[in-house]
């Protein structure tokens, strides 16, 4: 089977918007990337479960931050912009749908704010809940405000949890199925060490256990999830660096991702420009260091797995390149293809299947 991939981008001399290249499953070859989409800085970009409708968070000037909707042509991959919306905030940072596709969530990191917005039949977006984040955390640095990186549905919606950089924590929210208005759970939140700087995060595919990878720890915490009371229990912290590795400013981890059949999770590290890979236990869902790879470029940002868990693109920022690794079936471990995209800018990658 084949995969579209697009690729959000920042903006600069040699990138123009969100761009599309075609997965061969089999062989993980990819096509020459084309532009799909020429707006401003679509960082973070979330595609509706049906395939049909794609959504980017954009940045504009110094005061405004948009959510763009997207039809999709699932035989194509061509998009047409359907409407554009304000995100609530600045610097909208990612983009999220649940799994009715009916609920999307969007994080501002400049403002450290989260919105929700209930997607109709047709994905076109009407105002749910904005919630402004307050407080601050230990680093005065970094961590003097609030500073929202990700908002995600848990796996049956009726949650929705935001990393928020600035706080050190993972707020969790009520979600309102019908019109996506938001309210807070009870607990409200929960801690990652101090100074760790919680910026994204994902669910193990039976939907019990959540990684959190902290951007300034250059960790991950894995916490138990209910899904019925909406509570985060933490049970580990983890490094992501390889031994004798120091903590450093330079150096901050970015992306996670998880296979689909749960067994190990990935972790980009811009400075360290690599890719860590971490077996998860059975049993527990905690996880162990199995590997540290080069990433191929220059600041690894973000990265995805295609849907057969074969093939991990990794987006370099700063080299502008997307490189492709082959995921070994049984220890999880990469291998570089040879693989090199060019694309200005590349920050995120997401996959939907050519129908």
């Amino acid at each position: 089977m084949d995969y579209f991939a697009y690729f959000g981008t920042f903006t600069n001399e040699t990138s123009r918007g969100i761009y599309i290249s075609r997965l061969d499953a089999a062989s993980g070859k990819l096509s020459a990337p084309e532009l799909a989409a020429a707006i401003p800085s679509p960082n973070f970009l979330a595609v509706s479960p049906n395939g049909r409708i794609l959504y980017a968070v954009t940045r504009g000037d110094a005061s405004s931050g948009g959510v763009d909707v997207f039809a999709l042509d699932g035989r194509t991959g061509k998009l047409s912009l359907l409407d554009q919306n304000s995100s609530g905030g600045l610097g909208p940072c990612h983009v999220s749908v649940d799994a009715t596709g009916r609920t999307v969530l969007v994080a501002n990191y400049g403002s450290g704010s989260v919105k929700s917005f209930r997607a109709d039949a047709e994905g076109l977006l009407a105002d749910g809940t904005f919630v402004q984040h307050v407080g601050r955390s230990v680093n005065e640095k970094r961590q003097n405000g609030p500073h929202a990186h990700c908002f995600t549905p848990s796996p049956t919606g009726r949650f929705a949890l935001a990393c928020d950089l600035g706080l050190d924590q993972v707020l969790v929210y009520q979600v309102n199925p019908t019109n996506a208005t938001l309210a807070a759970s009870a607990p409200a939140f929960a801690s990652v060490p101090p100074g760790s700087g919680p910026r994204h995060l994902v669910f193990s595919p039976d939907g019990r256990t959540t990684y959190v990878v902290n951007e300034m720890a250059c960790t991950v915490t894995v916490f138990a999830w209910d899904e019925k009371t909406g509570k985060l229990d933490l049970q580990q912290t983890v490094s992501i660096l390889p031994a004798g590795v120091e903590v450093t400013p330079s150096l901050t981890a970015a992306e996670i991702v998880i296979r689909p059949d749960g067994r190990f999770v990935y972790v980009t590290v811009r400075g360290h420009d690599s890719v860590s890979v971490l077996a998860v236990d059975p049993k527990s869902g905690q996880l162990t260091l199995a590997e540290n790879v080069p990433c191929g470029g220059r600041v690894p940002r973000g990265m995805d797995l295609d849907p057969t868990g074969r093939w991990l693109l990794v987006a370099n920022q700063k080299s502008e390149n997307v490189t492709v690794f082959a995921v070994a079936a049984t220890t999880g471990r990469l291998t570089g293809t040879g693989q090199s995209l060019a694309i200005g800018s590349p920050v995120d990658v997401e996959f939907t299947p050519v129908r």
